[in-house]
């Protein structure tokens, strides 16, 4: 591979603006099936301060590398990088471990009647785990969506695509262009001050889509992706509405108090219901931990 004999490409599984992502076989004794990203940035690209990588790649890398020493079973594994410059442009290439599929490819391929209540049980507490161990070493990883969890053949959930988290710190104030639309938290679209419990948020939309086999909240503007969440969720008191938000409160949409979330999820019970309210509490400070969550009924259960 371009100069390094330690993996045979075996197909390509996906592109996107700076590269390709391949599905390689390393060709030592192991002969393990990885996932080889490989990154081509044009010379003009290139900046002194950090030779021309992105900033969102170098995140990418420095937080796998924090945090590989641990292992944790439900974060890709980050297995070797390399930058060369080739025909003037910088090549980087991150070798990960090989997962069969990601999670929205998994939900599109399953049954019609559902996923069974222990598999969504199993999903959810592994993707839950991950993101306790995260946010225990200080990183809100910012673009939970399906297509960023990993989910093997044998049914281990792996949370992937560091490139927007960041190590936070109590009420951190960071950019309002995190997280894909659909799983964005009430807090980011009101740019406001927000915490780990943005991707908790994320997690509560995942946990819906485990039932639905689609979205819960398809908007395609910030104004009606805010409106879909306050139908389901309830439109909240203007004094819950966060002081510092740029966003009026939007008191004409008027709606239950209450929200509907008891009823979204179909064939589900009232303790799934409960955690998914939790999870889409529209308060940060009440919202649900990953820690707590793990410990609720629905997940706690053997």
């Amino acid at each position: 591979m371009d100069g390094r004999p330690d993996y045979e490409i075996l197909a390509e599984i996906g592109e996107g603006s700076y590269g390709q992502v391949f599905k390689a076989r390393e060709t030592g004794q192991q002969q393990r099936l990885v996932a080889v990203k490989k990154m081509k940035l044009p010379a003009e690209q290139r900046a002194s301060g950090d030779a021309g990588i992105p900033a969102f790649m170098v995140r990418e890398v420095a937080l796998l590398r924090r945090l590989e020493a641990f292992r944790h079973p439900n974060i890709i594994r980050m297995l070797d990088v390399s930058v060369c410059v080739r025909d003037q442009a910088l090549d980087m290439t991150v070798v990960f471990e090989y997962i069969d599929q990601d999670l929205a490819a998994f939900l599109h391929s399953a049954s019609q009647t559902g996923l069974s209540r222990d598999k969504i049980r199993d999903v959810t507490r592994q993707l839950l785990s991950g993101l306790d161990f995260l946010h225990s070493n200080m990183v809100v990883h910012r673009d939970l969506k399906p297509d960023n969890v990993l989910i093997s053949s044998r049914g281990v959930v792996k949370i992937t695509d560091l490139g927007l988290a960041r190590i936070y710190t109590y009420n951190i104030a960071l950019t309002p262009t995190v997280v894909t639309l659909w799983y964005r938290a009430p807090e980011v679209l009101l740019r406001s001050i927000y915490m780990s419990s943005v991707d908790i948020w994320s997690a509560g939309c995942i946990f819906a889509e485990l039932y639905l086999l689609r979205p819960l909240f398809r908007g395609f503007t910030e104004t009606q992706q805010l409106k879909k969440i306050f139908e389901v969720i309830g439109l909240p008191r203007k004094e819950e509405w966060p002081e510092e938000s740029p966003v009026r409160y939007p008191a004409e949409w008027g709606g239950s108090s209450t929200g509907a979330v008891g009823q979204v999820l179909p064939h589900a019970d009232a303790q799934a219901h409960e955690l998914l309210r939790k999870f889409l509490e529209f308060s940060p400070a009440k919202r649900i931990t990953a820690s707590q969550a793990l410990a609720h009924p629905f997940l706690s259960e053997s």
